[in-house]
C-alpha cells in the first residue's frame, strides 16, 4: 500500500485552490465603453472601477472606444471572446441604434449577453451661463423669439442626449438647431466655450461644471429632485408635465458566455456598487443603483427597444 504523505496532501490542496485564483487575477477583464471619457458611463464605470477589479479578482481595464454614437465600442465588444474577459458598460443608446440606422454591424440582442442594468441617472438641461436663461421657461421664451437661431449639442445623431434634446425643443413647441458631437467631451467643451447654447446630458458628466459655475443647469428630466441636486426643480415642475426622460447603465458580454462567467460577473457587479465608497460615490453623482438579475436585464433591453422607437418616431427622426 502507497501511503502519502500529509504534507503532500496539504501542498496539493492549497495549489487547486490557489492555483486558479492566481491565474484569474493575473488576466485583467476589459471594459470596453463604446463612449468618450468625462461621460456619465465612463465616470459611473471608473469611480467603481476598483470595488470591480477587487470583486472580479482582476485587474479592470477601462478601453474607451467612442463613434458612431456607440456602434464603434459596441461592434468591438460582440466581437470579443465569451470567456469573461471582455466586457462592456451601455447605456439607452445601445436599444436606440435600431431605430435611427438603417443598418448596424451587430444585432443589439442576440450578438450579447445581458449581465445586469446596474442604475439609473438624471438626464439634465445644462445651458452655457452667459445664455439669458436661468429656468426652462426662459430658455423656451428665448427659443420662440429666436427660431433656429438657439443651438443644442448632443453625443451624436440619434444618441440619448439628441432624442433627450430633441424631446425638450418639441415638447417646449420649438424650433432650435441641433449640432452632433462625436461624443460627450467634446460636447461639453464647446458648451463651456459657448459655442453651443445648451444640452441635455447626464448629471455626473457636468457636475464638476456647474459647482465651478462654468456650467447653469435649469432642470432636471426626472420624476422627482434628485438629492444631488435638490436645489434644481424638475421640467415637470416647470411646465412640461410630459418631459421624463432618464438614463440608464447596463453591464452585458459578448453573445454565448457561459452561464457560470455570467453568474460571477453579476455577483461581483452587485457586490462592487454595494460597498460603502462606490455608494457614496454614486449618490454623489445622483445616480440610482438597483442591479437587476440578467435576465430581468434581457427583458428590459428588449421593452426598451419599442419604447425609443415610438420617441424616434414622435420626434420625426429619419434613420440614416
Amino acid at each position: 500500500m502507497i501511503r502519502i504523505s500529509p504534507l503532500l496532501v496539504a501542498a496539493l490542496a492549497i495549489a487547486s485552490v490557489c492555483g486558479p485564483a492566481r491565474a484569474q487575477s493575473d488576466k485583467p477583464i476589459h471594459f470596453i465603453l463604446p463612449v468618450a471619457a468625462a461621460s456619465g458611463v465612463d465616470t459611473i464605470t471608473r469611480a467603481a472601477s476598483p470595488a470591480l477589479s477587487k470583486a472580479l479578482g482582476a485587474p479592470v481595464v477601462i478601453d474607451n472606444q467612442p463613434g458612431a454614437g456607440g456602434i464603434v465600442g459596441t461592434t468591438a465588444l460582440v466581437k470579443s471572446p465569451p470567456d469573461g474577459t471582455t466586457l462592456s458598460v451601455i447605456s439607452n443608446n445601445h436599444v436606440i441604434y435600431p431605430s435611427v440606422y438603417k443598418t448596424l454591424p451587430f444585432d443589439p440582442v442576440a450578438d450579447i449577453t445581458p449581465i445586469a442594468i446596474v442604475g439609473y441617472t438624471p438626464i439634465v438641461i445644462a445651458v452655457h451661463p452667459k445664455l439669458p436663461a436661468s429656468n426652462v421657461k426662459e430658455l423656451v421664451a428665448l427659443m420662440k423669439s429666436r427660431p433656429d437661431e438657439i443651438n443644442y449639442g448632443s453625443s451624436g445623431n440619434g444618441t440619448i442626449l439628441h432624442l433627450a434634446a430633441a424631446m425638450f425643443v418639441e415638447q417646449a413647441g420649438v424650433k432650435a438647431k441641433h449640432i452632433p458631437y462625436k461624443g460627450v467631451g467634446a460636447m461639453i467643451t464647446d458648451l463651456l466655450g459657448g459655442q453651443i447654447d445648451f444640452v441635455a446630458t447626464s448629471l455626473p458628466s457636468v457636475q464638476q461644471h456647474v459647482k465651478s459655475g462654468a456650467l447653469r443647469v435649469i432642470g432636471v428630466g426626472t420624476p422627482a429632485r434628485v438629492p444631488a441636486a435638490p436645489d434644481v426643480p424638475t421640467v415637470v415642475e416647470q411646465g412640461m408635465p410630459d418631459y421624463v426622460v432618464e438614463g440608464w447603465f447596463a453591464v452585458i458580454g459578448p453573445a454565448k458566455m457561459n452561464p457560470a462567467d455570467v453568474k460571477r460577473i453579476h455577483d461581483a457587479v452587485a457586490s462592487a456598487f454595494a460597498t460603502p465608497e462606490v455608494m457614496e460615490a454614486m449618490a454623489k453623482q445622483g445616480n440610482t443603483i438597483k442591479v437587476s438579475t440578467p435576465e430581468e436585464a434581457g427583458r428590459f433591453i428588449r421593452s426598451e427597444l419599442g419604447k425609443y422607437a415610438a420617441i424616434v418616431k414622435s420626434i420625426g427622426l429619419e434613420p440614416q
